[in-house]
């Protein structure tokens, strides 16, 4: 018998139980609006208008990927209830380009102590937190400029609503507040279509801090000026033979003037120039070179540079230098947080997901952990109005509950709303079937139809729920119940079609099923 006939027989137009991956299922995609999800849901989330941390550890297939996807459905609700309390949603779950980056700098800067044959797990070792928080602000930063622009071509179609009445009262703000937007976009703005010029001047005209005659460029002009008024007056001094007194003094002033103004013009591009480059060097997990960031830069005052915390190697007082300064990343964003507040958001959620999925990583736990234990810190994870949703591999639970009692003091993951593991009950599973049963009826039979009413009478609704919870977790609850109901469409004919699935077919793929279930948790099987 064909499973789309049985399926049809029921009123329900399409497989329930075929999809294994929250992105690409449909399904749950019309189930995001619904209020089934895991119990600890709530806790995961917080309030959206005052972000929180949450840690979550999970197995392959318990539901990371979902919960992020409903995360994100909830604030985009909460957004559009609440304009006056929006959340900024960043998504941090593509790290291919980070590592990428940082790795290749870390081996260019090391290359006498590395060799073509260092492991990348010593590669991996150098990612620092700063190199997260420059990922984190740049994807930010990036959809926040889309967002004043108008545009989606630099975060990939994901911008920021903008209100008309906040694209206008942009230009109002105070020039302090104009210039940190200004400084935040030359430093983090990572458009993917590569237009960084020609978005930097669209935000200074947006901003109004563009300018026809630059600071610079005025100080050019007037050194050539002055270059040239002092070598006319010279000219004019030595072929005129009774030359006024005030000729001599004049022509030193003009000379004199145009060292000092040729001097000011180069100091600032040495100096700047040297900023820059420290930045660069700093900032490895970031697209920018030199000559763009100084570009942008010379484009704005020097009061609006001036006081700023440049993310360049620090000091630490009475000792050594160290290899960041972090706290310019947190300074970053609390002047991110502050424009937001003048956009009417509240706060920023940060999802992290997906973190054994880059190729650097290809799901190796130690590798896993040199990339998310920097993370792991109480003051990076405790920031006001930062939310942080760590959404984690449960084999980085097993590593973290071997770390010592004084990486735990650090991390404070008593203070972090950590999930454990993310288990599902059997009971929890039931109802979230029978929701995507529902969910996949056909326009002429829009009842709710229960799990129970695809089997025998004699199958009872304890009797699914008991070998559901075998299952533990959603993807094999699904793999289950998709083998059931192929392995009774492959023993029942077409001419003598039977359309409730019998109890031993359900009890004989519960062993098969729940045996292999028990040999992936013990890593005896793929999964």
């Amino acid at each position: 018998m064909n499973a789309e006939d049985f399926l049809a027989h029921h009123g329900i137009d399409e497989n329930p139980f075929g999809a294994e991956e929250a992105r690409h299922d449909p399904i749950y995609t019309r189930l995001l609006d619904s209020t089934t999800s895991h119990p600890d849901f709530a806790k995961i989330l917080g309030r959206i208008d005052q972000p929180r941390t949450a840690v979550v550890f999970g197995e392959k297939g318990s539901g990371k990927t979902a919960i992020r996807m409903l995360i994100t459905n909830r604030i985009a609700e909460h957004n559009a209830a609440h304009p006056d309390r929006r959340a900024l949603l960043v998504v941090y779950d593509d790290l291919n380009p980070v590592l990428d980056r940082v790795m290749v700098h870390r081996r260019g800067e090391m290359s006498f102590r590395l060799t073509s044959r260092t492991s990348p797990e010593k590669l991996l070792d150098m990612v620092r937190l700063e190199d997260h928080q420059d990922a984190i602000l740049s994807l930010a930063v990036t959809k926040l400029v889309d967002g004043v622009l108008g545009t989606t071509d630099g975060s990939g179609g994901d911008a920021m609503p903008m209100p008309d009445a906040h694209l206008k009262s942009i230009k109002k703000w105070p020039r302090q507040l104009r210039a940190d937007l200004a400084v935040l976009t030359a430093l983090y703005d990572q458009p993917r279509n590569g237009a960084v010029a020609q978005r930097w001047h669209s935000l200074l005209s947006r901003l109004r801090m563009g300018s026809w005659t630059p600071q610079m460029t005025l100080l050019k002009l007037a050194g050539t000026l002055t270059a040239i008024a002092a070598i006319v007056l010279a000219i004019s001094g030595y072929w005129i033979d009774t030359a006024p007194f005030w000729l001599t003094p004049l022509t030193g002033l003009c000379t004199a003037a145009s060292i000092v103004l040729w001097s000011t013009w180069a100091w600032r591009h040495i100096s700047l120039w040297m900023l820059c480059q420290k930045i660069r060097r700093e900032m490895v997990a970031l697209q920018r070179s030199p000559n763009e960031l100084r570009s942008m830069l010379l484009s704005l005052r020097k009061t609006d540079l001036a006081n700023r915390p440049w993310p360049i190697p620090g000091k630490i007082p009475g000792g050594r230098g160290i290899p960041g300064n972090q706290d310019s990343r947190y300074q970053f964003i609390s002047r991110l947080l502050a424009v937001l507040k003048a956009l009417d958001y509240v706060g920023i959620m940060v999802l992290i997901d997906r973190v054994d999925e880059p190729t650097s990583i290809c799901g190796n736990p130690q590798r896993m952990r040199s990339v998310v234990w920097p993370m792991l810190d109480n003051k990076f994870l405790q920031q006001d109005a930062v939310g942080i949703k760590l959404l984690l591999p449960i084999e980085l639970r097993h590593l973290l509950h071997r770390e010592s009692a004084d990486f735990f003091q650090e991390a404070r993951l008593d203070k972090q709303n950590m999930i454990d593991r993310l288990t599902w009950s059997g009971a929890t599973l039931y109802d979230l079937c029978n929701a995507r049963l529902h969910a996949c009826r056909d326009e002429e039979n829009p009842d709710q139809i229960q799990l129970t009413s695809l089997f025998d009478p004699d199958v009872t609704r304890d009797m699914l729920i008991e070998a559901l919870d075998q299952m533990h977790q959603p993807r094999d609850a699904f793999k289950f119940l998709y083998a059931v109901m192929q392995e009774h469409c492959r023993t029942t004919t077409q001419d003598h079609a039977v359309y409730k699935i019998p109890r031993l077919t359900l009890e004989a793929i519960r062993r098969q099923q729940s045996q292999r279930v028990q040999e992936l948790h013990q890593g005896l099987a793929p999964a």
